[in-house]
C-alpha cells in the first residue's frame, strides 16, 4: 500500500497502479475527468503507463455537461 492525496484528502491505495486504474478504483469515470498531478494538469496522452507513486497529490475534477 501507499499513501497519496486526492482532492486534498489523504488516501491509501495499492502500490504500482497506473493512473487510469487508480481513477476507476476511486470510483471515477476516467473519460469524464481532468487530472492534475503534483500541480501539473495532465493531458490524456500522458496517462498511458503513468504510475502513481507514494506521496503524489492528485486533483480530480469531474466534467459535468448540460445546460440550455
Amino acid at each position: 500500500m501507499m499513501s497519496i492525496t486526492v482532492n486534498g484528502e489523504p488516501r491509501n491505495c495499492p502500490a504500482g497502479l497506473e493512473l487510469r486504474a487508480l481513477l476507476v478504483l476511486l470510483g471515477y469515470q476516467p473519460d469524464g475527468v481532468v487530472v492534475e498531478l503534483n500541480g501539473r494538469i495532465l493531458s490524456r496522452s500522458q496517462w498511458p503507463g503513468l504510475r502513481v507513486v507514494e506521496s503524489d497529490a492528485l486533483e480530480v475534477v469531474t466534467i459535468v455537461g448540460g445546460g440550455t
